[in-house]
């Protein structure tokens, strides 16, 4: 395999502050969940396009059964993490929405290791479950009793689990293809499913104000774009486990963002959570026997 052109930590990183945003756009644009998410992947689709017809289209021919199938399946899986996801930003606040949409390991440790057999040892569970701790500590407070939070809460737990099988299915498919044309290629059926969801619930296609449309492009270009396709560059080279838990990351960016745009003030326990979660990936990153494991094909290369 190829050594890629810089550290796939580095995307990682930048892929994290750009998710960041993506709760806060969401709150602010003046629309139903299902049309954000279209918006969102048609714009990306719509960016991409250019390059993809220019210089990747003739990939697709690379394509066989078994990879269209597991991009249909990412694809599907990738449009309602996100309805279900912008769903529970209606009902719960964005520090507790991001935290339980970020507790990815938890599926990711099971996934890895059923399919890919990836070795996982103690010292990675131990700093999972320390990030996993200090992402629930940080909304600790902000977790409200009601059943409109608690419903919330369950919304974001399940775009959890399924933007976990996005990345599963995509890992495979993502080896074998230039990061353009998958992410063409799994982001258009997306882009196809949230079409036919917005349908199906008779949700709005517009007009709506310039703002709104504004956030909507934003959405493309920061979670998507310099988000979750720096993800699928990364994946690549790195593993799902590796990046579910650096998105653990998130539930912290996401929460300062608030407390300057929305108000949503932090208190004790979503700062001393943000210290424990970035100590639980400390943890894991000084673990390097699984470095080498994880990052084995870059060091030989």
């Amino acid at each position: 395999m190829e050594k890629p052109p810089i550290h796939p930590s580095i995307a990682i990183i930048i892929g994290v502050i750009s998710i960041s945003f993506s709760a806060i756009l969401v709150k602010l644009a003046d629309a139903e969940s299902g049309v954000i998410a279209f918006y969102r992947m048609l714009f990306t689709v719509l960016i991409l396009s250019p390059i993809f017809l220019k210089k990747h289209v003739h990939e697709l021919k690379m394509l066989n059964k078994r990879d269209w199938l597991f991009s249909t399946i990412a694809g599907i899986f990738l449009a309602f993490h996100f309805i279900l996801w912008f769903e529970s930003l209606n009902y719960t606040s964005v520090a507790s929405s991001t935290v339980l949409v970020t507790m990815q390991p938890l599926f990711a440790f099971v996934g890895t290791y059923l399919f890919f057999k990836e070795r996982i040892t103690m010292q990675t569970i131990l700093s999972g479950i320390i990030a996993i701790s200090g992402s629930v500590l940080i909304s600790w407070g902000d977790f409200k009793v009601s059943g409109n939070a608690l419903f919330g809460d369950i919304l974001a737990l399940i775009a959890c689990g399924l933007v976990t099988a996005y990345f599963l299915f995509g890992q495979d498919v993502r080896k074998r293809l230039s990061l353009i044309t998958y992410t063409m290629v799994v982001y258009s059926i997306s882009t196809v499913c949230l079409l036919c969801y917005v349908i199906i619930r008779e949700e709005s296609f517009g007009p709506y104000p310039m703002m709104t449309w504004i956030w909507f492009l934003l959405l493309a270009i920061l979670p998507n774009l310099l988000g979750h396709s720096l993800f699928n560059w990364a994946i690549k080279w790195i593993s799902t486990t590796v990046i579910s838990i650096a998105i653990l990351f998130e539930p912290v960016g996401a929460s300062i963002l608030a407390l300057f745009i929305f108000g949503e003030k932090l208190i004790v326990t979503q700062i001393v959570g943000g210290i424990i979660v970035i100590a639980g990936i400390l943890l894991f990153v000084l673990d390097l026997k699984m470095l080498k494991i994880f990052f084995k094909k870059t060091i030989d290369s």
